[in-house]
This record gives C-alpha cells, structure tokens and sequence, in this order.
C-alpha cells in the first residue's frame, strides 16, 4: 500500500506543481489580490514546493510525517479544482485551456485517490 501511494503521490505532485506553474501563466497573484506580483508568488512557493517533495522522501521511508503531508497535498488538490471552477463560474477566463482544465481534473482524481490511500494508511496505524 505504502508503494502504491508513492506513486500517486508522485503523481498528484507532478500535477499540483504543473498547475502552479499554469498559475504563473495566468497571474494568479492578481486573481487573488496577492502582494508582491511574480516575485511574491515565486517567494510564496519556495517552502510550498520543498514541502511536497520533502513528503515523497517521507512517503517512501513510510514516515508518519509523509500521510501528514500526503493529505494536506492531497487536499490542495482538490481545493484547487473546486475554487477553480468557482472563479470559472463567477465569469472568470482563467484556466479554461483544454491544458489547464485536463491538469485541474486529473489533479483531482489523482488527490482523491491519493487520500483514500492516505486515509487508509492512517487508519491502520
């Protein structure tokens, strides 16, 4: 169990960090009023992205910390699709690229998945 959520770790991550990388594109740091505009952004995913990879170390040393961070990765993915299609339904442009829309719903299946595992996991410890 604990390879099988390696690799759909891997996965959700690789998706959550190419979204990111889409989120550049669109300047999300307008969207949602952030301070500071690309070098704020940039500065806010330093820690963000050491932490996700940081969590695949964990995952596969079958650590307590990497279901920790596998949730919480997990859950961003799936909070990424739905206040993405919230902004997409209140009339925002963003995101809506067939590109931008496969990553967004691949990111949330693969996080669905990925806490069911990780859920699974807690469960028997």
């Amino acid at each position: 169990m604990w390879d099988t959520l390696s690799w759909v770790y891997m996965i959700t991550a690789t998706l959550v960090i190419n979204h990111e990388i889409d989120s550049a594109y669109w300047r999300e740091w307008d969207l949602f009023h952030l301070p500071g505009g690309i070098s704020g952004f940039l500065i806010i995913h330093l820690p963000l992205v050491f932490l996700i990879l940081y969590g695949i170390v964990l995952v596969s040393q079958r650590a307590f910390g990497g279901l920790v961070l596998s949730l919480i990765l997990s859950v961003g993915g799936i909070a990424a699709f739905v206040i993405h299609v919230i902004l997409m339904k209140l009339g925002h442009p963003e995101f809506k690229t067939p590109m931008s829309l496969l990553i967004l719903t691949a990111g949330l299946i693969s996080s669905l998945v990925q806490a069911g595992l990780t859920l699974h996991l807690l469960g028997r410890l």
